[in-house]
């Protein structure tokens, strides 16, 4: 007896819905993604009215919280003192003096604590030294 041997049929997979999903779920989430910059302090700016400065990804940042302490790029310092905030910013700025500096400080910052920050930064040899404010709540 003479059995027939059957072909087996090729076994495949369909992945082309499968592809087309993943598309449409990345899609999904880049849209729906918010993209906020969380801080560790929380500053309530000053008022001022004026154009916003454009965001600079390599600026230096200098915060000063309403207790007069520092932060350099969110990063808090271990103390207060004029050499330590100077030390901080010459090492994130890695040297470049050309790097715009941002002072954001608390609308109720001790008014020393910001002239501490702008003459250690002044110091340091940073010329382009700007202040953070916000716009004011009556939408001026």
């Amino acid at each position: 007896m003479k059995f027939r041997t059957r072909r087996r049929e090729e076994i495949s997979v369909e992945i082309t819905s499968l592809i087309d999903m993943v598309f449409l779920l990345l899609i999904f989430f880049l849209v729906s993604t918010t993209f906020n910059r969380p801080t560790q302090i929380v500053l309530n700016l000053p008022e001022a009215n004026g154009e916003a400065m454009p965001a600079q990804p390599t600026a230096v940042e200098i915060g000063v919280t309403a207790k007069g302490e520092f932060f350099v790029n969110r990063q808090a310092l271990v103390n207060n003192l004029p050499e330590t905030l100077k030390t901080a910013i010459e090492k994130v700025s890695g040297g470049d003096r050309k790097l715009p500096l941002v002072i954001s400080a608390d609308a109720t910052a001790p008014y020393q604590a910001v002239v501490t920050a702008m003459d250690t930064a002044g110091q340091a040899g940073f010329a382009n030294i700007t202040m953070a404010t916000q716009k004011p709540k009556g939408g001026q």
